[in-house]
């Protein structure tokens, strides 16, 4: 075996350990959900739907690392920042719906199981997509010393992660005051946004891109949709079109909820002066 030989054949070991470990993330991830769409059929409940989506998220990274051998530091940041973010936004909307009852986005599916289990199945593509990127890191043999990518990209998902921890507290303080009942929130960070909680959602998505990129080489870059993928889903498909339909029904005559629309931004903020 020559010297230009070894690195070939570890790059192939490094494919099929990076191949067998995401098709078992894979399994693993729509085993949970359609276990989790069978349970909410037969109770006919939307309940546990985001707790399921989040707790998958964790299960992932770490059965990732323990699959990929990772024992990187970068590897363990990574995975320590999306079980944070699991935690967090898993306990959040759990309370929440415990609070409301139900998720309006589920009105007219949790009664048709055949509709309810595509919605269960995007759950597992959203989950897999998003987290692709932490997925490929944790198999990564190589390792890279720190650098300004890891930097910059744990520094823009702590923005986003208080960007969206923030947002969601504010919204649910407003909401369980009595005296703000019928009215929209346009205070805190939902003055410089309409939609602060998805702006963080996408820059925490986006770091972590940036961070694992950093061991990257040739397709593997194109995990990026990870962070474009998401920003599509709260933008286009999932999030804002919903609520914004939702918000124009309920106050779209209200003037003040017209000058809100008028001078904030939807998404992406601008400063004020």
């Amino acid at each position: 075996m020559t010297n230009r030989q070894i690195p070939e054949l570890l790059a192939e070991l490094q494919d099929m350990i990076m191949g067998s470990t995401l098709a078992k993330c894979a399994v693993a991830d729509l085993g949970i959900q359609w276990a989790g769409w069978a349970l909410a059929s037969a109770f006919k409940t939307e309940k546990f739907y985001d707790l399921a989506g989040s707790g998958t998220f964790i299960l992932l990274a770490h059965l990732s690392r323990i699959w990929g051998g990772a024992s990187h530091v970068r590897q363990k940041v990574q995975t320590g920042l999306v079980t944070a973010w699991g935690l967090r936004l898993g306990t959040f909307l759990f309370m929440r719906i415990l609070k409301e009852g139900h998720d309006r986005r589920f009105n007219n599916v949790r009664d048709s199981p055949g509709t309810f289990f595509v919605y269960w199945t995007i759950q597992a593509v959203w989950v897999f997509v998003t987290l692709l990127p932490t997925l490929m890191l944790n198999t990564e043999k190589r390792d890279m010393p720190l650098g300004m990518r890891d930097y910059i990209g744990w520094t823009v998902w702590g923005l986003g992660f208080a960007t969206e921890a923030i947002a969601d507290q504010q919204k649910w303080l407003f909401k369980s005051d009595p005296d703000n009942a019928g009215k929209f929130i346009q205070s805190g960070l939902w003055a410089y946004s309409r939609h602060p909680n998805y702006l963080g959602e996408i820059l925490q998505w986006s770091g972590l891109w940036l961070s694992a990129s950093s061991v990257m080489q040739g397709s593997q870059y194109l995990s990026v949709m990870s962070p474009l993928f998401v920003w599509f889903l709260l933008q286009y498909v999932s999030g804002i079109p919903i609520l914004e339909k939702q918000a124009v029904k309920k106050w779209g005559s209200d003037p003040a909820f017209q000058n809100y629309v008028k001078n904030t931004p939807l998404l992406w903020p601008w400063p004020k002066f």
